[in-house]
């Protein structure tokens, strides 16, 4: 019978069987974190560049069939809104808070549509640029 490593006998302590596939994943994500860290350097440039990048890009996020637009960069800042003039024709002159609370309620579901996407294009950024290695709140050194 063969002699396992160490590395299996410490693991077989504490009851990590070294047939699972997380132990798999956990080894394949091992060698990336490897390549990482050999590049981090580089890595440390392109988030630089990728953080600079993310405030030139935007997303539009709409709400209301397009009555409300919201436009926001890839750093989560809104750049613009834009309420869509049948939609403020159709607000009464006297101001009823109902029409105000409908006005509010585009807004916010417009930024966070915009949000949802600024946020989906940022994974994806990081994701190319760590060779799909999740590191936890690197996407928060991108915004602001």
């Amino acid at each position: 019978m063969p002699r396992r490593s160490k590395v299996a006998d410490q693991m077989s302590a504490r009851g990590t069987n070294m047939d699972e596939p997380g132990l798999f994943n956990m080894l394949r994500n091992a060698s990336k974190v490897k390549d990482l860290m050999s590049r981090a350097g580089d890595l440390r440039g392109q988030l630089e560049q990728l953080k600079s990048d993310m405030a030139n890009r935007t997303v539009e996020g709409e709400a209301g069939a397009g009555a409300v637009r919201v436009v926001m960069n890839g750093q989560l800042q809104v750049v613009s809104v834009k309420l869509d003039r049948p939609l403020l024709a159709s607000l009464s002159d006297d101001g009823k808070e109902a029409d105000q609370r409908m006005v509010e309620d585009l807004i916010a579901a417009a930024v966070n549509v915009a949000v949802d996407k600024a946020r989906e294009i940022v994974s994806q950024e990081i994701a190319k640029a760590t060779g799909g290695l999740n590191i936890p709140g690197l996407e928060n050194l991108l915004q602001g």
